[in-house]
């Protein structure tokens, strides 16, 4: 596959990744999650997104993938659930960075992320620096924010961090196009998440969860009837997502493998037409006042 410059951080990175959140599932059986993850990698991608609080995710990364190091770049999150330590403190990072390199067998991580880190920690400056620690001592590569909104733009301004995590879907567009611009101009690496935004435009009826609520109701706003023809929404939510000048890469998460193959034929055939793009664009444009980035 193609890569992408990630940012300046010297890395470089297929336009599609693989979100391993769904490898929590306890549906998912060892054999699945090894076959599901390695088949990934057998497709050219590049990128394994996961996090401490994905549950059985960083372990099973380490024991199917470790043998595979070097084909891919690694990303998690950090910043709480550490025995012995208080969340989003120095320690708990630095313990953090240690158990996703034990759980995942490997001698660095290549990006981690704060994750969702609340504004006020931020400005502390602690949990940066115990990122810009770690870096120095060889653990990770680029140091990383994951967030949206007054946070991101915090960790953005701060020039500490190489690279970013952010929602952005046809019903999350509060990044474009001014944020994205400003993090593409200073040589940040953006992981775009929630690039199809829960796929609400396949639901009959409004989600209980927080995001894919607030995503449907702006679905039903945005209007856009039926798919341009020979397309699906999600089909066009992710090459819309995927291919907006400033990602380095989208990240998707299934359990199945069929799902994601799919996905990736979708972003390979490249741009969607400027023309779509516009009427996407303004779709939400029209309606976003009050429609903040969503975690």
């Amino acid at each position: 596959m193609q890569t992408r410059a990630f940012g300046l951080t010297g890395l470089h990175v297929t336009p599609l990744g693989f979100g391993a959140m769904h490898l929590n599932d306890d549906r998912v059986s060892e054999a699945e999650a090894g076959h599901l993850l390695n088949a990934v990698l057998d497709a050219g991608v590049n990128l394994i997104d996961t996090a401490r609080g994905y549950g059985h995710s960083e372990a099973r990364i380490g024991r199917h993938l470790a043998h595979r190091r070097q084909d891919f770049l690694l990303s998690t999150k950090v910043g709480y659930g550490i025995p012995g330590h208080a969340d989003w403190t120095y320690g708990c990072i630095l313990a953090g960075v240690d158990a996703a390199l034990t759980r995942m067998r490997c001698e660095h991580l290549d990006i981690v992320h704060l994750h969702s880190c609340p504004l006020a920690t931020l400005e502390r400056g602690e949990v940066t620096r115990a990122l810009e620690d770690c870096a120095a001592a060889g653990k990770l590569r680029v140091v990383a924010y994951s967030g949206e909104n007054a946070e991101l733009d915090f960790a953005m301004q701060s020039g500490r961090f190489d690279a970013v995590q952010t929602s952005l879907s046809l019903c999350d567009q509060g990044n474009l196009p001014e944020r994205l611009a400003a993090l593409r101009a200073r040589g940040l690496g953006v992981i775009a998440k929630r690039p199809l935004a829960g796929a609400v435009w396949q639901q009959t009826q409004r989600p209980e969860a927080f995001a894919e609520g607030h995503y449907w109701d702006r679905w039903q706003a945005m209007d856009l009837g039926e798919a341009p023809e020979g397309l699906s929404w999600n089909e066009v939510g992710l090459r819309f997502t995927a291919h907006c000048p400033g990602v380095s890469s989208s990240i998707v998460g299934t359990n199945k493998l069929a799902h994601f193959l799919e996905n990736l034929a979708w972003v390979q055939k490249g741009p969607l037409p400027p023309d779509l793009v516009a009427t996407l664009l303004s779709a939400f444009q029209s309606h976003n006042q009050d429609w903040f980035g969503l975690i």
